[in-house]
């Protein structure tokens, strides 16, 4: 392995379990009228594409600018007040660590989202990226992970990714590298095919990856 590379939302912060909720119950229905998506659809999508999705498959009911400010009040109270870090990840980033291999954080979140998560938790990664810092369509096509890599001065055929989503574990594995799904409730029934291996849960995830780095 010459790097680890986390997926934020879902992965190292438990997210999505607050996301989805908001998004079935408050946000979806308040930018939307008539059929609402599947959440897998948009999971995992930079938030500015969900709206472009939105857009362009179902009928919105508000401008781009009302939808982001949606989603910016809703993240700041996901990240500063409710998630919680990933059982042992702490370990898990020693581990790596102590092996030598550099890990980074590659979010499709915008750099204010990852700051919340960064500050309350006191995170350090040798790599923070977020969509916004790469040119280009955001997951599930492969740009960040590819930029992830050659930042980092890897190989992407040598990078191992953490993902929980379909287009997350389609971005990394259209990127060339070996794939980990992370399997919890809010995303049981989620396509991880894309994945080379998928752990349930955060022991099964800490195993895998330990055994790796050792």
């Amino acid at each position: 392995m010459d790097a680890l590379l986390f997926d934020m939302d879902g992965v190292v912060v438990d997210s999505e379990d607050y996301w989805h909720e908001a998004e079935r119950e408050e946000l979806l229905p308040a930018v939307l009228d008539g059929e609402q998506p599947d959440l897998d659809e948009i999971t995992g999508m930079p938030y500015r594409e969900i709206y472009e999705y939105l857009d362009a498959h179902y009928e919105t009911t508000v401008s781009e600018a009302e939808f982001v400010d949606l989603y910016d009040e809703t993240a700041e109270t996901v990240y500063r007040e409710r998630v919680e870090l990933l059982d042992g990840f702490s370990e898990i980033r020693a581990s790596a660590r102590d092996a030598g291999v550099p890990v980074g954080l590659v979010s499709s979140s915008p750099p204010t989202w990852m700051g919340y998560v960064l500050d309350r938790f006191d995170l350090e990664f040798d790599l923070v990226l977020s969509d916004d810092d790469v040119a280009g369509p955001g997951k599930p096509e492969p740009h960040i992970y590819e930029a992830a890599a050659e930042r980092l001065g890897v190989d992407p055929g040598g990078c191992v990714a953490v993902e929980d989503s379909e287009n997350g574990s389609l971005a990394a594995e259209r990127a060339g590298m070996t794939v980990i799904g992370y399997r919890v409730t809010h995303n049981a029934e989620t396509d991880l095919s894309a994945c080379d291996v998928v752990c349930d849960g955060s022991e099964e995830l800490r195993e895998e990856l330990r055994g790796r780095l050792e």
